[in-house]
C-alpha cells in the first residue's frame, strides 16, 4: 500500500500539470485562430502598417497598466536583449508581415501558409536548445516546408511561381518561430504575461510612431465591423491570447504543448469559412492536411529528442 500511495502522490500531481499546460494552449490557439481572418477584414478599410502597428500600441497600453498595476521588476540586462528578440519576432515582425501579405492573399491561403508554423518553431526551439533531434525530425520539417511551398505557388498559377504576398508569409512565419520559441523560454523567468507585456512595452515608440505616420499618409477610414476586427487584433490577438499560449509554454512540456498549434489552421480554415464565405477548395483542404501532417510529425519527433548536455 504504501508503493502504491507513493506512486499517486508523485504521478498524479505531473499529469494534472501537464493538462494545465495543454488546455492553457489550447486557449492561446482559439484566441490566435481568429487573427489571419480579422486581419483580412481590417485591411478593407484600414492600411496593412496601420494595423500592423496600431495593434501593438493597444496591446503596449495594456501591457503597461497590467505592469504597473502588479508592480512587476524590471527585467535583467541580459533579459531585455531577449525580450528584443521576441518583440522583433511576435511584436513587429508577424502582425506587419501579414497585414501587408492579407491585403492580397484570402483567409484561407494564409492559413495554410502558417499552418508551417509548428515546425518552425520546433526548429527554432532545436537549434535554440542545442538538440540532437533524430532524423526524421529534419526530414519532415523540410518536407513540411516544400509541402507549403508547392501549395502556395500552385495557389499562384503555377509551380515555382510565387507572389509577394507568399513571400511576406513565409516571413512571418520565421519571425513568429523565433519570437515563440525564445519567448517560451523567456516566460519561465519572467512569467507568462510578464514576457509579452514588455515586449510590447519594450518596442512601443517605435510602433507609436509607425502608427502615425500610417495615420497621417492614409486616414483611416473603417466601418464598424473593420474597427471591431482591428480592436480584435489589438486586445485578444496582440495581449491576452499570448497570456495563454506562453502559460502553456511556460508549464510545459514545451515540445508537447506545441503541438496544439496544429489545430490552429483548422480553425482558422473554419473562421473564414463561415465569417468570410471563403470557398474552401480541395487544393486548400488537401495542401492544409499535407502541412500539418508534416508539421505534427516533427514536432512529435523533435519531442523525443534530447537536448545535448555539457
Amino acid at each position: 500500500m504504501t508503493v502504491d500511495s507513493s506512486a499517486t502522490l508523485i504521478h498524479a500531481p505531473v499529469l494534472s500539470h501537464s493538462r494545465a499546460g495543454l488546455w492553457w494552449g489550447l486557449l492561446g490557439v482559439a484566441a490566435f485562430s481568429f487573427t489571419v481572418p480579422f486581419t483580412r477584414v481590417a485591411v478593407g478599410g484600414l492600411s496593412p502598417l496601420f494595423i500592423g502597428s496600431g495593434r501593438a500600441v493597444i496591446a503596449a497600453v495594456l501591457a503597461a497598466a497590467a505592469l504597473t498595476m502588479t508592480r512587476q521588476h524590471l527585467p535583467q540586462r541580459a533579459q531585455w536583449m531577449r525580450l528584443a528578440v521576441v518583440a522583433a519576432g511576435i511584436v513587429f515582425g508577424f502582425p506587419l508581415l501579414t497585414s501587408f501579405a492579407l491585403t492580397t492573399a484570402s483567409a484561407s491561403h494564409g492559413a495554410v501558409v502558417i499552418a508551417l508554423l509548428p515546425a518552425a518553431t520546433a526548429v527554432t526551439a532545436v537549434l535554440r536548445g542545442k538538440e540532437r533531434p533524430p532524423l526524421s525530425f529534419w526530414i519532415m520539417a523540410g518536407v513540411g516546408a516544400l509541402a507549403s511551398v508547392l501549395f502556395a505557388s500552385m495557389q499562384g498559377g503555377g509551380v515555382g511561381q510565387l507572389h509577394w504576398s507568399d513571400l511576406l508569409l513565409f516571413g512571418a512565419v520565421v519571425a513568429a518561430a523565433v519570437g515563440y520559441a525564445e519567448g517560451g523560454l523567456l516566460a519561465r523567468e519572467l512569467g507568462a504575461w510578464q514576457t509579452v507585456s514588455w515586449a510590447l512595452v519594450l518596442s512601443a515608440p517605435l510602433m507609436i510612431a509607425l502608427t502615425v505616420i500610417s495615420a497621417v499618409r492614409q486616414p483611416p477610414t473603417a466601418s464598424q465591423i473593420e474597427w471591431a476586427a482591428f480592436a480584435y487584433l489589438g486586445v485578444v490577438s496582440m495581449f491576452l491570447g499570448f497570456f495563454a499560449w506562453y502559460r502553456g509554454l511556460a508549464i510545459g512540456p514545451m515540445a508537447q504543448v506545441s503541438q496544439v498549434q496544429l489545430v490552429q489552421p483548422v480553425f482558422t480554415l473554419c473562421w473564414a469559412a463561415l465569417l468570410l464565405r471563403e470557398q474552401l477548395t480541395w487544393a486548400t483542404v488537401l495542401g492544409g492536411v499535407a502541412v500539418v501532417v508534416c508539421a505534427g510529425t516533427a514536432v512529435r519527433a523533435r519531442g523525443r529528442s534530447a537536448p545535448v548536455r555539457g
